[in-house]
């Protein structure tokens, strides 16, 4: 395993179409990175749910998963199921908050997920984050849409276990859905871990990575 991050925080982005997608997919990474990175800053994005319960969850699940950062979480009134429908607000909103923040990582909706709402950001994010690694997250559930993924973030069980703890204590609202649960988070990461040589870990999906081995600074 080659580590070639730089010190100190690093600009992310985060994306999801809907309240909890980000916690779902890059939940347990935000809270490696963060603790890692005192001072790291995220921004956030979601397309759907602003005025709602459902906001409410998603602010405070993602300062628990974004402990000590630099957190900006902006949610939307975009209709859930419907984002496809209005493509071209989706993609207004999206620049708008692209040019008003900084990014070198952008942790979005993998493109190949079945849904449509999470399928149409996944469209989205590189006309809009061109030059910046896109790493696209996995969210298990009825559909059989799961890939074979490229890149993984190894969790610490502790970790693990804190993501899948602070997914069911923030989103009340969804655990009437019968794959929203602990073994459900537990059992993905547990797979992901052992194809990349760990206990646990997430795994992302990316369509290109510029390399600059030769820079310095």
């Amino acid at each position: 395993m080659l580590s070639l991050s730089p010190p100190g925080p690093v600009p992310v982005v985060v994306l999801g179409a809907h309240c909890d997608d980000i916690a779902i997919g890059c939940g347990g990474t935000l809270l490696s990175l963060c603790a890692a990175r005192p001072g790291q800053r995220v921004s956030a994005l979601v397309l759907t749910g602003a005025g709602s319960k459902r906001e409410d969850e998603e602010r405070a699940a993602l300062a628990a998963f974004c402990p000590g950062a630099d957190l900006d979480v902006t949610v939307l009134d975009l209709p859930d199921g419907r984002v496809p429908q209005h493509w071209g607000r989706a993609k207004e909103e999206l620049a708008t908050f692209r040019a008003r923040v900084e990014a070198e990582v952008v942790f979005a909706p993998a493109p190949h997920d079945a849904h449509q709402d999470h399928r149409a950001l996944a469209e989205l994010v590189p006309q809009v984050f061109r030059d910046q690694l896109r790493l696209g997250y996995e969210i298990l559930k009825w559909e059989s849409d799961l890939a074979q993924p490229t890149v993984f973030q190894p969790l610490e069980p502790a970790v693990a276990q804190a993501k899948a703890t602070l997914l069911d204590a923030h989103y009340p609202s969804q655990r009437d859905k019968d794959w929203f649960d602990r073994e459900t988070f537990l059992g993905l990461a547990r797979i992901r871990g052992v194809q990349t040589r760990a206990r646990y870990a997430e795994a992302f999906h990316t369509d290109k990575v510029q390399l600059r081995l030769d820079a310095e600074g």
